[in-house]
């Protein structure tokens, strides 16, 4: 088992949805993305996804969008964010995802980049803008090394193309609460459950995780309650970037808040 199938199965056995974190690497500089990550492991982190940035993030909100801008002017390159990751790992039992859009990968070499992430820690990897019908020689590189590799899908995604990211996928699943771009929101798509259900029908026994706008622990408890896992990522990077010379503090307390919140409590899962 991996090192993310193990933390969604430690979740599911304390009858809670695994909470998966968001963070850009570099942002504001590669020391206090290791201590963000430290805090977010302290608080109930299961998995932590780390994002490379980006010159050109077409799924990113304004949000993610102004952390990769910092990120990239202090001069974070793929390089710096496995070199954090390396620094996270001494510290911090966390399984890591490297999230990235593909462009910084191909030009780095698939091959290449799948060792160094293995080497430096990382767990999985979540490209975000490669669609499943194109995936194949994306993903193998990483599958091969044994890294787990994670796929979405969306509420706009028909059944073959849901089942074929799942085919694709190991670790979780990854689902898109609505369409368009990341982004905290203070509401959930009233047609959650429905995209749900059409993805655990392809997913079979992979667990899914539920992304895109969940920014409070309302959000986080429902979405606790329809899938295995809750990923926050704008509202952590947003209350880092108001928090100042104070993020730590500010991010520890909302992970606090979204990781309580995931827990199910007698009610347990919809399934």
């Amino acid at each position: 088992m991996s090192r993310i199938a193990d933390a969604f199965a430690r979740a599911r056995e304390e009858n809670r949805a695994a909470f998966v974190a968001y963070l850009t690497a570099g942002d504001p500089t590669p020391e206090a993305t290791v201590e963000l990550a430290c805090a977010l492991a302290e608080t109930g982190t299961d998995v932590l996804e780390l994002g490379v940035p980006f010159s050109d993030p077409i799924a990113d909100g304004p949000v993610i969008q102004r952390a990769g801008s910092r990120a990239l002017a202090n001069g974070t390159t793929v390089a710096t964010v496995f070199e954090i990751a390396r620094r996270i790992r001494e510290s911090a039992r966390l399984p890591m995802v490297l999230f990235s859009y593909v462009n910084p990968l191909l030009r780095r070499g698939l091959p290449r980049t799948a060792e160094e992430a293995s080497a430096a820690g990382f767990a999985g990897v979540l490209l975000t803008d490669v669609p499943p019908e194109e995936a194949r020689f994306v993903r193998d590189p990483f599958a091969d090394i044994g890294l787990d590799t994670i796929f979405l899908v969306s509420p706009t995604s028909p059944a073959t193309r849901m089942q074929a990211a799942a085919r694709l996928s190991s670790g979780f699943l990854y689902v898109i609460s609505r369409p368009g771009t990341t982004g905290a929101r203070s509401a959930l798509a009233r047609e959650l459950p429905e995209t749900v259900r059409r993805a655990r029908k392809a997913a079979g026994d992979l667990p899914i995780a539920i992304g895109f706008g969940i920014s409070t622990p309302q959000t986080a408890r429902r979405a606790a309650r329809l899938a295995d896992g809750v990923v926050v990522g704008s509202a952590l990077v947003r209350a880092a970037e108001e928090a100042g010379n104070r993020r730590v503090e500010a991010v520890r307390s909302l992970a606090q808040s979204l990781a309580a919140a995931c827990r199910r409590g007698e009610a347990g899962a919809a399934r």
